[in-house]
């Protein structure tokens, strides 16, 4: 007799190991000394799977959160806008 394997409906097929803890922005930003509504800006070209989280709590309110693999993607983001802003800079300099 063969016995067929069920498997847990709650099972994903796909091996990816969760975030045991993430970063709300606001310690992120005390992290990397930026600012908190800059760093909220610019983490909006991040993908769910470049480590953001949105955390929802009381009274309708919800924060960014990050996991270490999305605060070194912010990090790179923080790096490509400096240099953009030091370029712009130098082009109006020049003028």
């Amino acid at each position: 007799m063969e016995l067929a394997v069920r498997q847990a409906p709650y099972k994903s097929s796909l091996n990816v190991a969760a975030p045991s803890h993430v970063f709300t922005i606001g310690r992120v930003a005390e992290l990397l000394a930026e600012e908190e509504q800059w760093l909220q800006e610019i983490a909006l070209e991040l993908e769910p799977e470049d480590g953001p989280i949105t955390v929802h709590g009381t009274d309708d309110r919800s924060t960014l959160a990050f996991t270490e693999f999305g605060i070194e993607n912010l990090r790179v983001l923080i790096d490509e806008h400096k240099r953009q802003f030091a370029r712009a800079a130098q082009i109006l300099r020049t003028k």
